[in-house]
């Protein structure tokens, strides 16, 4: 077999390959074989039909096209290993010439990851948000913490401003009530806008036996974003009363004896926060530098395949499970479907590029992964996704998604390296020391978030010809 490379462009090549026909003879073999076991001929048993009946039955060309299309992945393979070259995705395979008994000749036109070169990134500076916890702040979070522990009693009044109120719900449209539109023994909380739009107004001021109509769009269901008249029958009013705060709140609602322990330790959370939040606010801001200093060209097939795939994750997962389709979608974004394009592009080709980039990285750096990094991730990783570790290691194992999760972790210690090497400053000019161990957990998260899924390096599928 002899190939030779033609670059058509930085992230594209076409592969020319040419196969003496003796090397098509174990393909030959094999596609005499399965005909065999598919087919019947009078006089001979299934499985020992002569080469040359099969030839004469069903036609020499059928024996060929079995036996090329069996051929065409090992030589394709072949020729991207002896050209060394990373491809992505499937090629497109034209057979230029298959003359028996003589050769086959081929074409292969497929993407490539880009030569990439990382300049010196030790230069990078970024600016991020001070670390800065008020009394404000503290006793936000104590009063979000007493509301969690508030109780409620009845009362004979009518409903106010921060009530709990129980209620049976009817929707109609069109003078139709809808099947989903039917609620009995609903509890709900005045004011805190969980509901309809518009009931907080049409229940204060009912008392226990109230009625009331009135109309509001339905957000999800059936009717999702239609009008609806909304009948709401008040059966009973409570008032919610906030516990003292006083060392008795504190022993009930935390491990402290005293309300100042709790204050204390209330600061302590709000500061480990901002010292997250600013971690990622730099190790983005980095990975944004770093972007602008290095020139990636982005596969064409690649963009249009990752672009494809987030609309359709968009239109038939994450709306469809909120009853919405994608013109509703965008009206509440207040973005026409051009303004959402060019968004899901430039999203795109940033996790491309992301990706490409750091990969090199890894490479430059010799990062490798080990064992205990990996199961650390993949812990992570199970708790975002809702299942246990064992059934999300079981799902990746079987589905093949070890080398992405390595990747991941690669990457996330890759973007690291370089938050390592920058500059960090916050708003008050003080240069902020990011912890490694914080800082390579949370650079795997951030690569995660503009990386694109459909980036990962695919399994290359069977070429046809």
């Amino acid at each position: 077999m002899k190939s030779a490379v033609e670059n058509l462009n930085p992230t594209r090549v076409r592969l020319t390959v040419e196969v003496p026909f003796e090397e098509l003879k174990d393909s030959l073999d094999a596609a005499y074989k399965k005909i065999n076991q598919q087919v019947t001929v009078k006089g001979f048993r299934k499985g020992k039909i002569p080469a040359r009946v099969i030839d004469q039955r069903f036609g020499r060309g059928a024996v060929l096209e079995e036996a090329v299309n069996d051929a065409l992945p090992k030589f394709y393979t072949e020729a991207v290993n002896e050209a060394e070259l990373n491809v992505l995705g499937q090629p497109e395979v034209d057979i230029t010439e298959l003359k028996d008994g003589e050769t086959l000749n081929f074409t292969a036109e497929v993407d490539v990851r880009p030569a990439i070169e990382i300049p010196d990134y030790s230069g990078i500076e970024v600016e991020v948000d001070a670390i800065e916890v008020s009394d404000e702040d503290i006793e936000k979070a104590v009063e979000e913490l007493r509301e969690r522990f508030a109780s409620t009693s009845p009362v004979e009044r009518a409903a106010e401003e921060g009530d709990v109120v129980t209620l049976d719900l009817e929707a109609k449209v069109d003078g139709e009530v809808l099947e989903d539109g039917v609620a009995s023994d609903v509890s709900y909380t005045i004011g805190s806008g969980e509901l309809l739009e518009g009931i907080d107004e049409a229940v204060k001021g009912l008392e226990a036996g109230g009625e009331t109509t009135f109309t509001s769009e339905l957000k999800g269901g059936s009717a999702a974003g239609k009008e609806a008249e909304v009948t709401v029958k008040v059966s009973q009013v409570a008032a919610r009363e906030l516990p003292e705060l006083d060392d008795e709140f504190a022993q009930l609602a935390s491990e402290f004896d005293t309300l100042e322990e709790l204050r204390a330790d209330s600061r302590k959370r709000l500061e480990n926060m901002k010292e997250y939040d600013q971690a990622t606010q730099a190790q983005e801001r980095v990975l944004e530098k770093l972007l602008e200093l290095v020139e990636v060209p982005v596969p064409e097939k690649l963009l249009e395949d990752e672009i494809n795939t987030r609309k359709h994750n968009l239109e038939h997962h994450q709306l469809g499970q909120m009853g919405l389709d994608l013109a509703k979608y965008l009206e509440i974004q207040g973005k026409t479907e051009e303004e959402w394009d060019a968004e899901t592009k430039e999203a795109a080709v940033k996790g491309i590029k992301t990706q490409f980039v750091l990969d090199e990285l890894v490479n430059k750096e010799k990062l490798n992964v080990n064992q205990e990094e990996l199961t650390e991730h993949l812990m992570r990783r199970a708790a975002s996704s809702g299942m246990s570790p064992d059934q999300f290691a079981q799902a990746v194992v079987e589905g093949g998604q070890v080398p992405m999760l390595v990747g991941e972790v690669a990457r996330g210690k890759a973007l690291a390296v370089v938050v390592e090497a920058a500059t960090v400053k916050d708003t008050n000019g003080e240069i902020v020391d990011l912890d490694d161990e914080d800082e390579t957990e949370g650079s795997t998260e951030s690569t995660e978030v503009v990386e694109s899924e459909a980036a990962e390096d695919k399994p290359e599928d069977k070429p046809e010809a």
